[in-house]
């Protein structure tokens, strides 16, 4: 049985870090609506961090690590790091672990889970910017 998380509103870094706990414990996540989630802190702030992440090496040579561009790619790579995704338990929670920008047709009418925890409603500043904005200020095209 697949456990359906709706992002819409949801803070990133709480999200990734519940995902990957459940994950690791063996449950099947799949995280709809990837392009609402939101950043907390100002906008300019946040997307000079993505900036500087995606050009890293921009003065020499560009080795990387470089940022996915991708709502769904970058929510991956978010939960990635909160893995050992090196070692074959992380390996398998990330197999566990499925992102999609929107609602594709297999969720349409399934009810979803919107932890209450990681609602963007326990933010003290009122700053944020979501996901979707900041992947199309790096260019992509979703």
């Amino acid at each position: 049985m697949v456990t359906v998380i709706n992002g819409d509103g949801l803070i990133l870094g709480r999200l990734a870090s519940i995902t990957a706990q459940r994950a690791l414990a063996g449950e099947e996540i799949a995280i709809v609506n990837v392009e609402q989630i939101i950043i907390s802190g100002s906008r300019a702030r946040v997307l000079g961090n993505y900036y500087h992440k995606r050009e890293r090496g921009a003065s020499g040579d560009r080795w990387g690590p470089f940022v996915p561009r991708r709502p769904d790619h970058l929510m991956k790579r978010t939960i990635r790091g909160m893995l050992p995704y090196k070692r074959p338990r992380g390996a398998e929670a990330m197999k566990r672990i499925k992102c999609y920008v929107g609602v594709p047709a297999e969720f349409a009418g399934v009810t979803m889970e919107v932890p209450e925890e990681v609602h963007m409603d326990r933010l003290h500043n009122p700053q944020f910017i979501t996901l979707g904005a900041v992947c199309t200020a790096l260019g992509a095209k979703f």
